[in-house]
């Protein structure tokens, strides 16, 4: 009995020995800043949708995080945000690491979830632009979500492949939502840079004519001669090296999204998204899903090539860009899409 006994608490002590250790590994993997500020730079557009799928699915909260997510109205105000210290970490396109690296403030990307820009210039349809290359927009006012944006540099480098200067047309912010249809309704631009659902909506509606796509492959390559990286998730180089658990627990979250999204239709990814992202017309939204469902990354992974297109298509017309030594490497890491890919195996 006493034989029993004794292996009895020899049984306890070892079992009490691996709940404290895997309380003391959950402890140790747990992020150094649960409360995080994630900026993002119009929500509710379909190019930022792994975003709010990652905070819809529940997959934030199971890594360990409380995100604020601060919708601001273009990606260009969500890189300030990030340079400025309002918000630590943000998704936005490629575009900002290669050209922050160029003025001496570098940011980082951790993952990549958009093998596409996603974005798309059209013309206004009351206008009846006589469109055929990008040399015909010169001396048109186009819509963009901001000047510095993503928008912006695209149809900057269009003009310039084609021969134009990036300052012979004039540049209006319209923002990311209603506000850009109500520029294309009523005339107050000639042509616009934009996204889905927007772009699906003043298309229902007859309000534009595309003239290049870049939600496809074929479309992306027209516009920029090569690969060209998405959206993307990013944090300055100091914030990553301070707080390694928390980006990998962001890494966690959003790879867990991507998986979602590419086994799900765009009817079961509507039904995830806020009712209001739909715009009224449920029909629509779903159109608009599925024609840019193909440029989300199945795994967070970066696109090859990428990152060489990125920095020959900013230093055409981004003198800071131009002027620097750009390190493509330290652009992006793979060191926790790699951890995440692990976890899972």
């Amino acid at each position: 009995m006493r034989i029993a006994a004794a292996l009895a608490g020899l049984l306890v002590a070892f079992a009490s020995g691996i709940a404290g250790s895997e309380s003391a590994a959950a402890q140790g993997d747990k992020p150094e800043m649960p409360k995080l500020r994630f900026a993002v730079g119009g929500k509710a557009g379909i190019f930022y949708l792994p975003l709010t799928a990652t905070e819809r699915l529940g997959y934030f909260k199971d890594a360990g995080l409380d995100m604020e997510i601060i919708d601001l109205a273009s990606g260009a105000r969500a890189l300030q945000a990030v340079v400025g210290g309002s918000a630590e970490m943000a998704t936005g396109t490629f575009d900002h690491t290669v050209q922050m690296q160029g003025k001496g403030q570098p940011v980082i990307a951790v993952l990549q979830y958009g093998r596409f820009p996603g974005l798309v210039l059209a013309t206004i349809a009351s206008k009846n632009i006589n469109y055929s290359s990008a040399r015909d927009l010169k001396g048109l006012k186009i819509g963009v979500t901001s000047p510095g944006s993503a928008t912006h540099f695209m149809v900057a480098y269009m003009m310039v492949r084609s021969g134009l200067t990036a300052t012979d047309a004039s540049f209006i912010g319209t923002g990311t939502t209603s506000t850009a249809v109500a520029g294309a309704r009523r005339g107050e631009i000639d042509a616009i840079v934009s996204s889905d659902p927007m772009l699906s909506l003043m298309q229902a509606d007859g309000l534009v004519k595309i003239v290049a796509d870049g939600r496809t492959a074929e479309g992306t390559l027209a516009i920029y001669g090569g690969p060209y990286p998405g959206g993307i998730v990013y944090a300055s180089p100091s914030f990553i090296e301070k707080n390694p658990k928390t980006v990998q627990a962001v890494v966690n979250a959003f790879t867990r999204a991507l998986v979602w999204l590419q086994k799900s239709s765009p009817e079961e990814i509507v039904k995830l998204m806020p009712p209001d992202y739909s715009m009224g017309n449920p029909a629509i939204y779903t159109a608009a899903i599925t024609a840019s469902k193909a440029m989300f990354t199945p795994d967070g992974r970066f696109v090859a090539g990428g990152a060489e297109t990125a920095h020959r298509v900013l230093q055409v017309f981004d003198p800071s860009v131009a002027a620097a030594k750009i390190d493509l490497a330290a652009t992006a890491t793979n060191r926790f899409l790699d951890a995440a890919n692990a976890a899972k195996k």
